[in-house]
C-alpha cells in the first residue's frame, strides 16, 4: 500500500490553489472545470483540494472544516525545504498566517508553520539529518 494524495476541504478550490502556487511554489497538476476539486504537484503524493459541497456530497453528510479563527484541527501539511526562513517569508508575504517563526529543534532541524486562508496549519522543515 502506498500514499496516493492528501485532499483539504477547502471553501474556494481555485483560490487555495492559487494561494498554495503562491505560498510554496506548487505546480498545478488539475483543476476540475466545475471548480469543485484541484491537484498540485508535490512529489510522489499529490496535494489535492475539494470544495465543501463537493465534500458533503462525498461523503454523504457533514465534516468539521478548517476555521482561521479557531486553533488549528488536529493535522498539518508538512513541507520539506533546504532554507526555512526563505519559504516561510514567502508564505506569510502571499497571505498566509504566521503561527511560528523558524526554531531550531534540539535535533538540528529547523521548523516553522504558518495557516493557509481556510485555517489548515503547514509546516515548513529543513530535510531531518540522517533521513
Amino acid at each position: 500500500m502506498r500514499l496516493g494524495w492528501t485532499i483539504l476541504y477547502v471553501r474556494d478550490v481555485a483560490r487555495a490553489v492559487e494561494f498554495y502556487e503562491r505560498a510554496f511554489g506548487l505546480t498545478r497538476r488539475f483543476l476540475h472545470p466545475g471548480g469543485g476539486y484541484a491537484e498540485l504537484e508535490t512529489g510522489a503524493t499529490a496535494l489535492a483540494f475539494v470544495s465543501h459541497a463537493q465534500a458533503r456530497e462525498s461523503l454523504g453528510g457533514e465534516f468539521v472544516p478548517s476555521d482561521p479563527g479557531r486553533p488549528p484541527l488536529g493535522f498539518e501539511v508538512a513541507f520539506v525545504t533546504a532554507d526555512v526562513q526563505a519559504a516561510y517569508e514567502l508564505a506569510v508575504a502571499a497571505g498566509a498566517a504566521p503561527a511560528l517563526a523558524p526554531t531550531a529543534k534540539p535535533w538540528g532541524q529547523v521548523v516553522s508553520y504558518v495557516r493557509d486562508p481556510d485555517g489548515v496549519l503547514v509546516e515548513l522543515a529543513s530535510p531531518v539529518q540522517g533521513a
